[in-house]
Formats: C-alpha cells, sequence, structure tokens
C-alpha cells in the first residue's frame, strides 16, 4: 500500500485515458494480434540471425485498440543499443534522411 487515505491505489498514478487498453466489444482483437505475431517472428528470426539472443531484445506482438496489429521491441539497454548500431550502419548513419 503506497498511501494511507482510501484512494491509496490511485496514488501517483495517472488515470486519464484509463479506457485504453480495455477491450471493446465486436473489435477483432486476435486477428490483429495474429498479423502482429507473424510480423513479430520474422523480426525474431532476423534479430536471432544478426546474432542476438531472444533474451536480449525481441519483438512482441500486441493489439492497439482498435484491433490493428502492434509488434513492439523490447530489451535491455545494451543489446537495443547494438540494434540501433546495426541499424545506423544499414542506413549510413545519416538517420534515413537521404
Amino acid at each position: 500500500m503506497t498511501g494511507s487515505d482510501e484512494d491509496w491505489l490511485r496514488d501517483g498514478l495517472d488515470f486519464e485515458g484509463a479506457d485504453r487498453g480495455l477491450w471493446v466489444s465486436g473489435v477483432d482483437y486476435i486477428a490483429g494480434w495474429r498479423a502482429a505475431r507473424e510480423a513479430a517472428d520474422r523480426l525474431n528470426r532476423a534479430l536471432l540471425g544478426a546474432g542476438f539472443e531472444l533474451s536480449e531484445v525481441r519483438a512482441v506482438a500486441s493489439t492497439d485498440e482498435s484491433g490493428r496489429g502492434v509488434v513492439r521491441v523490447a530489451g535491455r539497454l545494451d543489446a537495443v543499443d547494438r540494434l540501433s548500431v546495426l541499424l545506423e550502419g544499414i542506413s549510413g548513419g545519416d538517420g534515413g534522411v537521404a
């Protein structure tokens, strides 16, 4: 428990927009998640091929509030830094600006 009054569950937490993340009836989250899972699997295979361990950095499938597939990259800071260096090398180090 973080607070002494009856509102201790909200102490220090921003609850604006708390309805985000709640499932909406009629939205097909499964289809979006399946598409995201396929993309995350492809990215994870590419990360493995580039020498990363999935315990260091990995792609994770999810959906947004409207059911569209979303892929998030999660990882330890050192692995994300190594991935950034790899991607900067591919882009020529200019941030992708031509």
